[in-house]
């Protein structure tokens, strides 16, 4: 019997010596933020357990007591764990007590329960006991982390610890363990859009945008901002390795997908062509900066060739791009895509300058009216149009006017064509062809034929002596 008393009295002393150096050890108190409340810059609270109450009195000094603190040992600043140089204010975090064992601050009445503080190198209370008891437990504080914290530093991904201590250690029975602890900001890395752009529609509306020598900026995909507490770069591609084409009569085909070149408004950014595998669009690495989003314009961009040998022809140009923001050690990524239609509608031109608006025709001598004439008028019309066409002329009635009446001068007197062309039509106030199946064209120019052959002039033998005119009208047909 007395070894058993003995035994169990040795096993109940260990027991009890075992509980308290758990107690003594130190231990960190982790505070991990979510991406969410850095990114959106939401103001974060927590209640963690930091202390542990092994009594349930306060200190006393003479006939006071004496008011628990915490103070700093290691910096006036939340230092980084691995980025060396890099910190956090001490004020980005707020703590304040929360209770004891379970029991909500304050204890007792007229004790005095402090609003938040901010860790320092100077003690800083508390609590504020007029009652010496208190309880006996986990001590359990509220930190904070305002949402102007959020905007106004930068919160990169790892560890920021500081090392605290507090002014109710040693072997006096009223204590508080452990004695020393970090409170540390953990913060995870990741990424984030916060905008989106799932559709672009371009509209090209204008011959002049394909005479432009410069190169011509086709749009841009709105705002782009993205959340990040790791630097990252931007990757893109196109999902396809051609655009898409449908012309405006429903044909297929394919375009160079490296004609369209993308780029950004941040200075970060370079401008290179698209291609279906993956391209990095980061001269350097977009950084973690003070509220933890970076903002930027994406602009689509095409060369002044490229825009004239790709997108020239009506239709719907279509191809996706895809966009990744990864980490610079490709840990952590975020992607989107955005589906981009370029639309190109029917466009059509006839130009004639003012120094090809007449031709005259002189009858002066007897082989004028015997073998009849003809004029070239070089360059007299300049063709624009980004369809298959076919080129009409036609007159405006179907006599000449003479003195601004009709006359009995038929409008078929005279003939037109394209000089090198087969075709040589009678002027009349139906639409005659005088181009068949024409390709796309931009800026065209044309030498026009007019004649009146040796049969219509000698029907002029007769006409009275003065002018005869007429307008002659030029258009297009698609096809």
């Amino acid at each position: 019997m007395i070894r058993m008393k003995t035994c169990a009295g040795f096993f109940r002393g260990l027991f009890v010596v075992m509980c308290t150096s758990v107690f003594l050890q130190a231990q960190d108190v982790y505070i991990s933020i979510p991406l969410a409340n850095i990114i959106n810059r939401a103001e974060y609270s927590t209640v963690e357990n930091v202390l542990y109450a092994s009594h349930q009195k306060w200190r006393e000094s003479g006939k006071e007591l004496i008011n628990p603190t915490f103070t700093s040992i290691s910096s006036s600043v939340f230092r980084h764990r691995t980025e060396n140089g890099l910190t956090l204010p001490a004020d980005v975090l707020q703590f304040r007590l929360k209770r004891i064992r379970g029991k909500d601050a304050p204890f007792h009445h007229k004790d005095t329960w402090p609003g938040f503080k901010v860790f320092s190198s100077s003690p800083q209370t508390w609590y504020e006991p007029v009652h010496k008891v208190h309880y006996k437990g986990n001590v359990d504080f509220t930190f904070r982390i305002p949402a102007t914290q959020f905007t106004s530093n930068v919160f990169l991904a790892g560890d920021y610890a500081m090392e605290i201590t507090h002014n109710y250690t040693g072997s006096y029975e009223e204590s508080f363990t452990p004695e020393r602890f970090f409170v540390v900001l953990s913060i995870p890395g990741d990424i984030l859009w916060q905008t989106a752009t799932p559709s672009k529609y371009i509209e090209i509306t204008s011959l002049n945008d394909f005479r432009t020598s410069s190169t011509k900026m086709l749009g841009d995909l709105g705002k782009a901002e993205i959340g990040h507490t790791v630097d990252f770069n931007l990757l893109a591609k196109a999902a396809s390795a051609s655009i898409g084409y449908t012309s405006s009569k429903g044909v297929s085909g394919r375009r160079d997908l490296s004609a369209i070149r993308l780029g950004g408004t941040h200075p970060s950014l370079k401008t290179q062509s698209l291609a279906a595998t993956w391209k990095n669009y980061s001269a350097a690495p977009l950084k973690v900066s003070p509220g933890n989003r970076q903002n930027f314009i994406l602009q689509l961009s095409v060369a002044a060739a490229d825009l004239r040998n790709q997108f020239f022809e009506a239709g719907t140009y279509t191809f996706q791009l895809n966009l990744d923001a990864k980490s610079i050690d490709n840990s952590v990524s975020a992607s989107q895509n955005t589906d981009v239609i370029i639309e190109v509608p029917p466009l059509s031109e006839i130009v004639i300058p003012a120094s090809g608006q007449s031709v005259n025709f002189d009858f002066n001598t007897m082989t004028h009216y015997r073998d009849g004439q003809s004029k070239v008028m070089p360059r007299q019309i300049r063709l624009s149009n980004n369809e298959n066409f076919e080129l009409y002329v036609k007159s405006a009635t179907s006599y000449f006017k003479k003195a601004g009446i009709q006359s009995d001068v038929a409008a078929q007197t005279l003939q037109i064509g394209v000089d090198g062309h087969p075709l040589n039509v009678p002027l009349s106030v139906t639409p005659q062809k005088i181009i068949l199946n024409g390709t796309p064209v931009l800026d065209q120019e044309l030498d026009i034929k007019y004649t009146i052959p040796s049969t219509s002039a000698r029907d002029l033998v007769s006409k009275e002596k003065t002018t005869y005119s007429i307008d002659v009208i030029y258009s297009f047909t698609a096809l």
